[in-house]
């Protein structure tokens, strides 16, 4: 008995020292110090006193949404394109502006099991249509792979990572759709085309 009390004891301890690890390297990200030199103008828009997304449209300089996410990581989604074929591509750029290498948290695969299994992705984005009140997910290929970029699983701190993602395409009058991705803020966009 007093076997089990021990080893219910030291899990218990190695869990203890686990979860204070996560709390320091949380307390270590935010970002605080004040020797980081931070590039200005409309890339770095968005503060801490201003977490959601900015969206500018028309310029072609500009991208159409900056979501925010954990770890420092920012989305900024430079085209949402319709194609002949019935689908609306997604590009942009994964940025980490933490301080740290980021580890892609798996959520932005999403939960579906079938994407899942094919490794970590972006497969967890949505287009949503607010007014048509419809949902539409990341495109699979035959094989369950889905339509998006996949096989990531860090990005050091500064570096950047051209992504996309493609969805069904929404009805023709359709423009305005909101954009979702787990861990990220969501943001209004544009679909042309």
């Amino acid at each position: 008995m007093s076997m089990r009390f021990a080893a219910k004891a030291r899990r218990g301890l190695v869990a203890l020292t686990v979860a204070a690890g996560v709390a320091v390297g949380v307390s270590g990200c935010g970002g605080g110090g004040g020797g980081e030199d931070k590039p200005s103008g409309p890339a770095s828009a968005a503060t801490a006193d201003d977490p959601g997304p900015s969206t500018q449209e028309g310029d072609p300089e500009q991208p159409l949404a900056e979501l925010r996410g954990s770890d420092g990581l920012l989305l900024r989604i430079t085209s949402a394109q319709r194609d002949s074929g019935g689908f609306v591509t997604v590009n942009g750029t994964l940025k980490n502006d933490g301080a740290r290498t980021a580890v892609i948290p798996s959520a932005l695969s999403g939960n579906e099991t079938e994407i899942i299994k094919n490794g970590r992705s972006l497969g967890g984005a949505t287009l949503v249509d607010p007014k048509g009140k419809k949902r539409y997910y990341v495109l699979r290929d035959t094989e369950g792979r889905p339509l998006t970029t996949t096989g990531f699983t860090t990005l050091k701190s500064g570096a950047t990572l051209a992504v996309f993602m493609q969805f069904p395409a929404p009805p023709a009058g359709v423009t305005d759709m909101d954009f979702q991705l787990p861990t990220f803020t969501s943001a209004g966009i544009k679909v042309s085309g």
